[in-house]
């Protein structure tokens, strides 16, 4: 579980403000307005993190950039002074609590705001991937997610098969199949990562086969140069094939239900387009429960059809 164990306190270390409360931008920062020269990298990250910080939290001020960049405090009013100059509209200087705040006009003057990176980044919280404190923002609301099994990677493995796939090569591995009691020596040629939704897999060409297969990840071991590769991407058909499922609510659903599901998976109108890779079709499927027949599970457990079910049955043979 995230808690939000930093939390961020008012500070009299904002840029000044004028008098009556409304921000403006200070003199020092009009050849960095709109229009102007580009700025550097690491300046277009701080004044997007304001940007972002005034619409997700409503306020900020000189601290709050201090303390997620580790920048001066001169810094920190030339950004704020930057970003002012903008003319962000909906922005106000709070004297009393010495910050920057947002009211209900406000909109982001750097692109619009982006919710499935924010969730992202409570999911990479969640798995310890990173630390709040290297978020976009730096704090997080309190966040817990559904366990699963951890999925180990050797590293190792997985550097040894980016560099594969960087440099056209294959690999002599030794792979656990469900099919074999003891690992096997094969010859594979990676050229894609995949992800089915719970683990990682390699797209690869099987030597042995002849065939293009999909290896998890998890279950690779003892990698060693075995030469150029001898197939390529572009040989692959079934990963360069895109399939198309088009989705609809359960029709056994009220139509109150059938409002919800279509808000919960973007449907507008009657029916939204899914493009997946002919390659993780399976897999696909069976993560939106589409793999079975739609009167399986009664409509509050299967809340989706499969609209073209015909032909993306055609498509898996």
């Amino acid at each position: 579980m995230v808690s939000n164990t930093r939390r961020t306190k008012s500070s009299s270390s904002a840029a000044a403000a004028p008098r009556g409360g409304r921000a403006a931008a200070p003199a020092r920062a009009p050849d960095l307005a709109a229009g102007g020269p580009s700025l550097r990298w690491s300046v277009e990250q701080r004044l997007a993190f304001v940007d972002e910080r005034l619409f997700w939290l409503g306020e900020v001020n000189r601290t709050d950039l201090v303390r997620r960049f580790g920048i001066s405090m001169s810094q920190a009013s030339g950004d704020i002074a930057r970003y002012l100059a903008r003319n962000p509209p909906g922005v106000s200087y709070d004297k009393s609590a010495k910050r920057y705040v947002a009211d209900t006009g406000f909109t982001p003057v750097l692109g619009p705001p982006d919710a499935t990176r924010l969730l992202g980044e409570l999911r990479l919280v969640e798995l310890g991937s990173i630390m709040v404190e290297d978020t976009m923002l730096g704090v997080l609301p309190p966040f817990a997610g559904a366990p699963l099994p951890a999925r180990p990677v050797d590293p190792r493995v997985l550097r040894a098969v980016w560099h594969a796939i960087r440099d056209h090569l294959a690999l002599a591995v030794k792979y656990q199949s469900m099919s074999r009691p003891a690992a096997t020596r094969r010859i594979v040629a990676p050229h894609a990562l995949a992800h089915d939704g719970f683990r990682w897999h390699v797209r690869a060409h099987d030597r042995e086969t002849g065939t293009f297969r999909d290896f998890v990840l998890g279950r690779l071991s003892d990698p060693e140069p075995a030469g150029a590769a001898d197939m390529r991407p572009d040989d692959d058909t079934d990963w360069q094939t895109i399939v198309k499922l088009v989705i609809a609510p359960h029709p056994g659903l009220t139509p109150a239900q059938a409002k919800a599901i279509a808000i919960d998976y973007g449907i507008k109108g009657k029916t939204a387009t899914i493009p997946v890779r002919r390659a993780l079709l399976f897999y696909a499927l069976k993560r939106l429960g589409l793999d079975v027949p739609p009167d399986t599970r009664p409509p509050h457990e299967q809340h989706i059809v499969l609209v073209n079910r015909e032909a993306v049955q055609r498509a898996l043979a």
